[in-house]
């Protein structure tokens, strides 16, 4: 009986010892004993010796130098909340942003260009025979529309009041087919090319002078197309 007593003072001698030991090693407040390496003091069993600091508390807020986790996470995880002892997720890292899009190359803007000719530059009095001159106003006319990609011509043919009605509509329809005609001699595509005739129905000019009929015998051409960039 008194070997049992005096073997466990020698126990307690020691504990107190390694605990002396711990706090005169400058570990403050540690829950546990810790040995002269720095790591905790544990049973043959695993169990980690507790110092007189111990509380649960203390268990879960003392951290060792450079350690992320409480002490008591290696000694006591049983008693420790799940949130102290588990590491935290790793932060996912934020998508890669989607590639812009190339801009678009805005599409080319269609043109109409609309070009009225002195009908008398044209044509003789009273023919719907195209002249030297109207040709090299139409061979201008063609030039301009290189780089361009062509939807429709319309040629509309007019003409001033002196004679019938119905006269003037002819005529105005012959002049208008011979400008077609010509630009399709060019290399224009027939179907264009839409003509038609106007007769005296739409003078520019008052039919009472000479100088506003002249004005009224005319040839209106409109180009309608996209230029290209």
């Amino acid at each position: 009986m008194k070997k049992l007593v005096v073997l466990k003072s020698l126990v307690a001698a020691s504990l107190l010892a390694a605990s002396g030991f711990a706090t005169a090693a400058g570990h403050g407040e540690n829950p546990y004993v810790m040995s002269s390496d720095g790591s905790i003091t544990k049973t043959g069993t695993g169990m980690c010796l507790r110092t007189g600091y111990w509380t649960p508390a203390a268990a879960q807020s003392y951290k060792r130098p450079g350690q992320k986790f409480a002490v008591g996470c290696e000694c006591d995880k049983d008693l420790m909340p799940k949130a102290v002892c588990t590491p935290p997720a790793p932060k996912k890292a934020a998508p890669a942003p989607a590639p812009k899009p190339a801009p678009k190359k805005p599409a080319p803007k269609p043109m109409s260009q609309k070009v009225t000719f002195a009908a008398d530059a044209f044509f003789d009095f009273d023919k719907s025979v195209v002249k030297p001159e109207g040709k090299q106003k139409l061979d201008g006319l063609v030039a301009n529309l290189k780089g361009v990609t062509l939807e429709v011509i319309i040629a509309v043919g007019h003409t001033d009041s002196v004679g019938s009605d119905a006269y003037n509509q002819k005529l105005s329809v012959r002049r208008a087919e011979a400008v077609k005609a010509y630009l399709v001699s060019k290399g224009i595509a027939a179907n264009r090319i839409y003509t038609e005739g106007k007769g005296e129905k739409q003078p520019v000019a008052s039919n009472k002078t000479a100088a506003g009929r002249a004005k009224n015998r005319r040839v209106e051409v409109e180009v309608v197309g996209t230029r290209k960039r």
